[in-house]
């Protein structure tokens, strides 16, 4: 069956990603559009993706891409960077509304950032193993050199501090900065980049959406002097951009409305630990099963 898209300003946006870590992508949208509404899938019964292989990802790409078409969405993000480098093409080539991924974003504010020209990445092993990072930041800059790592613990960590940290949402930077900046993390840490440190990176690319929970113990291990990059701001700015040239941005008097959903068993388990991600209360989450 052809599925027709929902050309309407008040039609939601729609994101997915492995699981939780998606959500600080949707935390910058709706930060930044404020009147969009939003669709949100975490695909916590799969996840994570980096362990898999790109074909069988691409292959969750079109399923999930596909159910968000199915619920009306006027534009579709990919908010996991396997994902991206996984299906993305293959999405934009097979959906009705525009899809975008949020490795463009994050390789072009690299190179905005570096002062040396030295990049480093840190991600997932199929991200780094699918080397669309290098490609993307030298198809902007050939002349930086890009030193990737995979990290894939970092995932396992990342969830792993969301479920330890307890208080308010509002609370949660301060709690993020307790939780994670603990003895064993920074050994983790430190073993995953003090390869980058010795190559001097200035700049270095939190290519998982997971990673930007973890900023305070990967920049105590970096240190001052070295930008991390997160690509959730910069996607936000590409979904503003394309939603005001197809004449598309919801208008100033609309109301948004967040709908989020999981595929892994417990919806209340998602909602309690995907608001602390989402950076404010996520009042109910529902289950999608994908056959």
């Amino acid at each position: 069956m052809e599925r027709i898209a929902d050309n309407s300003s008040t039609a939601p946006i729609g994101l997915f990603d492995s699981g939780f870590g998606g959500l600080t992508v949707a935390r910058d949208i709706a930060r930044a559009l404020p009147n969009e509404s939003l669709v949100y899938l975490g695909d916590s019964a799969r996840c994570p993706y980096g362990p898999r292989s790109l074909s069988e990802v691409d292959s969750f790409v079109q399923q999930i891409g596909g159910w968000l078409v199915d619920q009306g969405v006027k534009l579709v993000v990919i908010a996991c960077n396997t994902a991206t480098a996984a299906g993305l093409v293959h999405a934009q080539q097979t959906l009705p509304v525009p899809v975008i991924g949020v490795v463009q974003p994050g390789a072009r504010a690299a190179v905005q950032a570096t002062r040396n020209r030295r990049v480093g990445v840190i991600a997932t092993k199929a991200t780094i193993e699918s080397n669309i990072y290098t490609e993307a930041i030298r198809n902007l800059d050939a002349g930086i050199t890009v030193f990737s790592t995979a990290t894939p613990r970092f995932v396992e960590i990342a969830e792993l501090g969301v479920r330890m940290a307890e208080g308010p949402i509002e609370d949660y930077t301060s709690m993020a900065s307790k939780v994670y900046v603990r003895p064993a993390f920074e050994e983790i840490a430190r073993e995953y980049l003090e390869p980058l440190r010795r190559c001097e990176v200035d700049t270095l690319v939190l290519g998982c959406t997971h990673y930007p929970l973890l900023k305070a113990l990967i920049g105590s291990v970096m240190g001052r002097g070295v930008t991390l990059v997160s690509s959730a701001r910069e996607t936000a700015s590409d979904v503003a951009e394309i939603l005001r040239r197809r004449g598309q941005l919801a208008p100033d008097s609309s109301v948004p409305a967040y709908r989020f959903f999981t595929t892994g068993n417990d919806a209340e388990e998602f909602a309690a630990f995907g608001s602390r991600a989402f950076g404010c209360p996520i009042e109910g989450a529902s289950t999608v099963s994908f056959s």
